[in-house]
């Protein structure tokens, strides 16, 4: 029995457990937690009554922190919203006593599954999660740049009328400003990206992915099915064990903090980290990036963190 929990019933949370509904991703259980639990319970009566038209039939309901003594995965996707104008680092002191509270609950439980962290800044706050929950890295991941490497394929498919999955390009680094496309390492069928773009049309689509998120939430105030997509990507991996390469959130232990990168995902969470090829213009970037995540993490007070 595979048993999923979601904690936070907002926009990304009701997205992912739509789009896990009516995926062919492999699991029974679908729990809903809220700090409203009829909320919670509505929002599972309403996806039942979707489970006849669905692949597979689900049990789905609205619970408590004690359902999650046996899930297989807990999916975070509470928090505060990231408001107009307003950055992913600026979301840090919103989150972080959100977070406090909901590890420590999910901690007085037998909980012993994989962490899925989508709440922003994501990189931050799945380094926060690791350190409250004291799981091994390979069982706390952020979706990442899972996210942007969609909106780069897809962007790459648009302009070069090519199915999106048959493009092989990564986006690395903070899911936020400083995020790099490593273009040296992109490859369309048997040809490197220079052979379709010009390093000025390169720098267009990083502009897109790294802006893409901002345009939305100025015209409908949030995202949500990109992201809600994207964590059923890295649940199938999970549940399927497929051992599928995803640009996920993983710990470095030497920097101390999360920041995305290949990593082979399984049903032991992250099986393994692809190594980092880049030549010293990405390195750079890597750096910057790396240097990005950790001023938004000093920003926490030393007393929490």
């Amino acid at each position: 029995m595979k048993k999923i929990v979601i904690v936070g019933c907002g926009n990304v949370g009701m997205a992912y457990a739509y789009a896990l509904t009516t995926s062919t991703v492999p699991f029974d259980e679908l729990v809903l937690i809220d700090l409203n639990l009829e909320y919670a319970k509505g929002q599972a009566q309403d996806l039942n009554d979707s489970l006849p038209y669905c692949p597979n039939y689900h049990k789905i309901y609205g619970g408590t922190y004690q359902d999650c003594n046996n899930a297989d995965i807990i999916v975070l996707c509470a928090g505060r919203n990231q408001e107009k104008g307003e950055t992913r680092q600026d979301l840090i002191d919103k989150n972080y006593d959100v977070f406090y509270d909901i590890i420590s609950k999910i901690s007085q439980t037998n909980f012993n599954g994989i962490y899925l962290v989508a709440t922003n800044p994501l990189d931050v706050m799945t380094t926060i999660t690791q350190k409250l929950s004291n799981f091994t890295p390979n069982k706390v991941i952020g979706s990442g740049t899972v996210l942007d490497t969609a909106r780069l394929k897809y962007i790459l498919g648009r302009k070069l009328k090519i199915n999106p999955s048959q493009i092989h390009s990564y986006v690395i680094g903070e899911h936020g400003d400083s995020e790099f496309i490593a273009w040296d390492t992109t490859i369309i069928g048997m040809n490197d990206i220079n052979s379709y773009l010009t390093e000025e049309e390169q720098e267009q689509c990083t502009e897109y992915v790294r802006n893409c998120a901002y345009e939305i939430i100025n015209k409908k105030g949030h995202t949500n099915f990109g992201i809600g997509m994207s964590l059923v990507k890295i649940t199938n991996a999970i549940l399927s064990n497929s051992h599928e390469i995803l640009t996920v959130s993983v710990y470095d232990e030497k920097e101390d903090i999360n920041y995305s990168r290949p990593a082979i995902i399984g049903e032991n969470g992250i099986q393994s980290i692809m190594p980092l090829k880049l030549t010293k213009k990405y390195a750079k970037l890597l750096d910057n990036s790396i240097k990005s995540i950790k001023n938004c993490y000093n920003q926490i007070p030393n007393n929490k963190n």
